[in-house]
């Protein structure tokens, strides 16, 4: 490899993983030749070399499924390319379901990967004894067969991809250390190493569990944090031979494969051991770290159950070696949103070896394109936010973060560890009404109220949860009388200036050119015509507009508003996300209820759908915004932080006339979906139009100067009817529960997958929206004219399909509700 320091590139890679040496590759492969990768000692020398090679292709969506696969097939051919064996073998995996809860859950996934080309199949508890004749299948319900995964050597193949980046002329230079990241005016400019500056026009932190502290140099938050991972290899074994395939166990939180003869036992154990709280040592390199025998022994005991013939065989190796994991168990990808041109690519949780071909591929489409080839927000660095960096959340997330992977995917599962970061003023207030708390970047949120004498805990299950029943009498408080949700933890930024109208009116699709006090239902486009974010515009003055977005959105979109505000233009964007706190009153007695503590004129005429009023109620003042996103008269009340109490209790106080009902998020999310209210990041997102997505009406094609994706849209529309549409789906039996990613049938062909799904407690049924895919187009008479089925865990369900909402599409009762 050449030693010296070139003065400048193109692309400079921090980190000689196998991530960073496939961000080469796909660069190199694109036709980007003037790269550098660093490595601060040797290449694999972090965590790579010792990870297991497992290539298993089912993930838990389709892009990260899809990601899997790609890397699954690049690795099959990369040796024929590069003349460096990767050492992939295609032995195949089994995922064995040990409980009724576990056999759900794998139907389920593997119906969903079926329709975008994972083979699988059920295989029986006998059959999984032939194939695992060690095993002790007494327990097993079923075992699930996917025969095209494998193997392959973590080291050889990070050397496959760095031996094709060189091929493709990248600069690989080893024993070179980054100790700082320069910048200037917003954007990165190079490195600077213990050899010398290289001046650079991207910089991509590949540095693995390194990576939050190269980020810091930065000043960009990198949230992942290493903790200790296991495996076990015994002395040999009768029976043990290459051909086995894995076997996955999520019951005893373990993984069995072969290695040279031996039985390798590697552990996800559900409650781990953070490492490196104090910083990783500078000298680390192809280290290891010393077992604990004491926390570990348990889990072993558990897991070396399923392969009795263990307790025979000696130890020849436990093994303890560092990964780095993130908080909400997505990797980390994409531009940094506080600095241009800074790229990360980290915290693959343990999957670096499973992901890296594929997110090598995205890394250098987004470095090349300025955009990924998918939507691949669940993995993108701008989902994160700023608290996570926190060490002690880090610490304490960890914990939980290593093996929820090998956990039941339960529906509404939260996060037990790191819990109580952002609280609202109504926290206490909503607990002592009963609420059950959720997370939501950080936010603890009401999903939904337990009754006295009931604990407010989850009782997961993929059958009906305990919350079932009380979420349901919330649902049709809403739809028959009144009921209030709590929803502070809404972003909430203020563009103002000169430039305010002509900024946000070319980032919307809507037209935002309205008067004071107008709300506008509005997408973000990109430059492709696809959704970057689906939200609320309201004017508050000639020079002034309150952005409305979901929290989960909110480093996304305040990144995207900033990055659209041309130089020199006189608009400015705040943060008053914590100054405001938020109400929501909804159902047809909203307005009766309201008029008992304002003076303000509430009625059709004076106070329109879509319009914003200050409001008086008790001492204080509010803001009220005449919207809805459950499909029923009501109000948004933003109530100044210190008026908050006050306000709350007045409304609750006058409420118990009306019997007002505290509702969570749960009975929201069944209000949306009866409605076919799309929610942004399930049912719409980067890889849909609004065309596509049943959302064309936000689009004012006539508005002077037209917005941003609208040329896309032009051209899309030329092409006649979507050939992919947004579809509300209904089941006809109303036992069956659809919760998102069920196949969708058409005729009796898979047609695509649920995006969101939740129990339909007015329409009597499950209830779900979701693309359908058809090369003449998707119309109303094809619609009519289909038979539709959604499968469940394997079971085909008949179902009815609309394209307009099924609950109340003439959209009375947003307009009128009660007098």
């Amino acid at each position: 490899m050449a030693d010296d320091l070139p003065p400048r590139a193109r692309v400079v890679i921090i980190g000689g993983g196998i991530i960073g040496c496939s961000v080469a590759y796909h660069l190199c492969k694109s036709g980007w030749s003037d790269i550098v990768l660093l490595e601060r000692k040797q290449l694999t020398c972090g965590t790579t070399w010792h990870a297991a090679g497992l290539i298993t292709t089912l993930r838990e969506t389709e892009n990260a499924t899809r990601l899997a696969k790609y890397s699954q097939e690049l690795y099959s051919k990369l040796e024929q390319e590069t003349g460096q064996a990767t050492g992939f073998r295609q032995i195949g995996s089994i995922q064995i379901a040990s409980s009724n809860a576990l056999l759900h859950e794998m139907r389920h996934g593997c119906a969903m990967a079926e329709s975008f080309g994972v083979a699988s199949r059920e295989i029986t508890a006998q059959e999984v004894q032939e194939r695992w004749p060690l095993a002790d299948v007494g327990d097993i319900q079923a075992g699930f067969l996917f025969p095209d995964d494998g193997r392959a050597n973590p080291t050889d193949t990070a050397m496959a991809l760095a031996k094709g980046a060189r091929m493709g002329g990248a600069q690989i230079l080893e024993n070179t250390r980054v100790i700082d990241v320069l910048t200037a005016h917003g954007r990165v400019t190079g490195v600077q190493t213990e050899r010398g500056n290289i001046h650079a026009d991207y910089v991509v932190n590949c540095a693995g569990m390194w990576a939050r502290e190269l980020g810091l140099l930065a000043g960009v938050d990198v949230p992942l944090q290493a903790a200790e991972h296991y495996y076990l290899i015994t002395e040999s074994m009768a029976g043990m031979h290459p051909d086995l395939p894995i076997l996955r166990d999520p019951g005893n939180a373990a993984y069995f494969r072969e290695e040279t003869g031996k039985l390798m036992l590697g552990l996800f154990e559900p409650e781990a051991a953070p490492w490196g709280l104090d910083g990783i040592p500078e000298h680390f390199c192809f280290d290891d770290l010393p077992p604990d025998w004491d926390r570990m022994t348990p889990y072993l005991e558990h897991a070396m159950k399923r392969i009795p013939s263990m307790a025979d065989a000696g130890i020849q190796l436990f093994f303890n070696g560092p990964e780095s994991f993130t908080p909400d168990h997505n990797y980390l990808m994409g531009e940094a949103p506080s600095l241009k041109n800074f790229f990360v690519a980290a915290g693959f949780n343990s999957l670096g070896i499973l992901s890296a071909g594929g997110a090598g591929m995205v890394m250098a489409h987004w470095i090349i394109n300025g955009h990924p080839p998918m939507d691949v927000f669940d993995a993108d660095i701008r989902r994160t936010h700023k608290f996570q960096n926190n060490q002690k959340y880090l610490a304490d997330r960890t914990v939980e973060a290593l093996g929820i992977g090998y956990q039941h995917h339960w529906p509404f599962r939260q996060w037990d560890t790191a819990r109580g970061v952002k609280m609202t003023p109504l926290h206490d207030r909503v607990a002592a009404a009963g609420a059950c708390f959720g997370e939501s970047a950080g936010w603890e949120r009401p999903n939904w109220y337990a009754p006295a004498g009931v604990a407010p805990r989850y009782e997961y299950s993929f059958d009906r949860q305990n919350w079932f029943d009380y979420s349901a009498q919330e649902h049709q408080a809403v739809r028959h009388k009144v009921g209030i949700f709590e929803q502070t933890s809404f972003s909430k930024f203020l563009v103002q200036g000169n430039d305010a109208e002509r900024v946000l009116n070319w980032i919307c699709s809507n037209n935002v050119s309205v008067g004071v006090g107008k709300a506008v239902y509005t997408q973000f486009l990109n430059e492709r015509g696809t959704i970057e974010a689906d939200l609320t515009v309201t004017r508050l003055a000639e020079d002034r507009y309150w952005v409305i977005t979901a929290p989960f959105t909110h480093t996304h979109v305040l990144h995207w508003i900033n990055e659209h505000i041309p130089a020199g233009a006189h608009c400015f964007v705040a943060d008053v996300t914590g100054a405001y706190s938020m109400l929501n009153i909804q159902g047809p007695d909203s307005r009766a209820l309201l008029r008992t503590l304002t003076d303000t004129d509430l009625s059709d005429k004076q106070f329109p759908f879509g319009t914003f009023q200050d409001l008086d109620i008790g001492y204080q003042r509010v803001q009220a915004l005449r919207i809805t996103y459950m499909g029923e008269l009501g109000w948004e009340l933003y109530i100044p932080t210190e008026f908050t109490l006050p306000v709350y209790d007045a409304i609750v106080e006058a409420g118990a006339d009306f019997d007002l009902k505290h509702c969570g998020y749960h009975a929201l999310n069944s209000l949306r979906i009866e409605k076919a209210y799309r929610e942004w990041g399930h049912d719409i997102g980067t890889d849909d139009t609004p065309l596509e997505a049943g959302l064309e009406f936000t689009c004012n094609y006539s508005k002077p100067g037209g917005f941003l994706g609208m040329d896309a849209l032009l051209r899309q529309k030329e092409n006649g009817p979507p050939t992919r549409r947004m579809v509300q789906f209904l089941l006809q039996d109303p036992e069956p529960l659809l919760h998102h990613n069920e196949p969708i049938l058409m005729n009796g062909e898979t047609v695509g997958l649920t995006t969101s799904a939740i129990y339909g407690h007015t329409l009597g049924g499950a209830v779900a929206m979701g693309y359908l895919s058809h090369a003449q187009g998707i119309t109303s008479d094809l619609i009519a004219g289909s038979q539709f089925e959604i499968a469940v865990a394997g079971r085909r369900y008949p179902a009815t399909a609309s394209l307009t909402p099924l609950y109340d599409p003439t959209r009375s009762r947003i307009y009128n509700g009660a007098t």
